[in-house]
């Protein structure tokens, strides 16, 4: 069984998430195998708050060079995260 936080790795802290964030929209990279309904499910539990509905994006590591060496940097799963308007919002994003 996974806990929330095998699905929810980090939130996404930049100035677009923030200001998704005064529409109850919060963005977390997740678990690249987690699918919607795990993300759901671990939003409501870790955080106590309703989710209306859930968006992801999977993104394939750059290719990056180094001088004569190659390499690619990390792929990663995104989600945005939407609340229901009676649900209370996440206080992590509130101070920052």
């Amino acid at each position: 069984m996974k806990t929330p936080y095998d699905v929810l790795l980090r939130p996404v802290v930049t100035e677009r998430s923030m200001d998704d964030s005064a529409e109850k929209k919060y963005t977390f990279i997740v678990d690249r195998r987690a699918n919607k309904t795990e993300i759901k499910a671990a939003v409501e539990e870790a955080f106590g708050v309703q989710v209306v509905s859930v968006n992801t994006a999977n993104f394939q590591g750059k290719l990056k060079r180094q001088g004569r060496y190659e390499g690619y940097t990390a792929a990663y799963k995104k989600a945005i995260v939407k609340l229901s308007e009676s649900s209370k919002t996440i206080e992590f994003f509130e101070g920052l």
